[in-house]
């Protein structure tokens, strides 16, 4: 008897160490949406510009109040640039260079960067993938959408907001009917998160007035 408690007690200590060691080393962002909640883990070491970029705007308030304003099933739900009624809401921020050259591949529920045809043009619009996108991957020397996080859970709340109907609104196409909206952004372990330094300010550099 002696012999099981004792075994009883190193197992128990086992999992509690194991436990212990699994706690989360990367940040992890929860945005609360009006279908449900969305956890996200956030990969600093593999997307350092474009996770301090995101954590930065979230921490700023940002995504709060945002919609869904992209919605393609079986492709991938898109946010972080209109409100409600689709007034656009730019970045605080200035756009960032493309890392999509870091090993990271756009997977189902992963998180990548949105842009434009200019492969360092993101700020602060992001998408989810709904499947695994194999063509938004860098290809030789193109570059691709950066992924920079993956989701923890809510996958179910993703699946469901893919699956609503959307409509063509002025030059926007596939835009829900219906606003699903970013009740909030937040940071939930900022311990885990070291912001970069902000790159310093162009000189101003003031252009002679001719003298006539």
């Amino acid at each position: 008897m002696k012999i099981f408690a004792a075994q009883l007690v190193m197992v128990c200590t086992l999992l509690v160490a194991g436990f212990s060691h699994a706690a989360p080393d990367n940040p992890q962002v929860v945005l609360k949406t009006e279908m449900g909640d969305i956890v996200v883990e956030l990969f600093p070491k593999a997307a350092p510009l474009s996770v301090d970029n995101f954590v930065k705007l979230v921490n700023d308030y940002h995504y709060d109040g945002l919609i869904f304003h992209r919605v393609i099933k079986g492709f991938m739900i898109q946010t972080g640039g209109f409100t409600f009624d689709f007034s656009a809401r730019e970045s605080s921020r200035g756009s960032i260079v493309n890392e999509s050259f870091n090993g990271l591949k756009n997977k189902r529920g992963t998180l990548a960067m949105a842009r434009t045809n200019d492969p360092d043009s993101a700020t602060s619009q992001f998408f989810i993938n709904h499947k695994s996108n194999g063509f938004l991957n860098p290809k030789g020397d193109n570059r691709g959408y950066a992924v920079f996080g993956a989701v923890l859970a809510g996958m179910n709340v993703v699946d469901a907001i893919a699956e609503v109907e959307t409509q063509t609104l002025g030059y926007y196409a596939d835009v829900p009917a219906e606003p699903i909206r970013i009740i909030s952004a937040r940071l939930v372990n900022p311990d885990a998160w070291t912001p970069l330094p902000e790159p310093a300010p162009a000189p101003v550099i003031e252009k002679p007035v001719p003298i006539r």
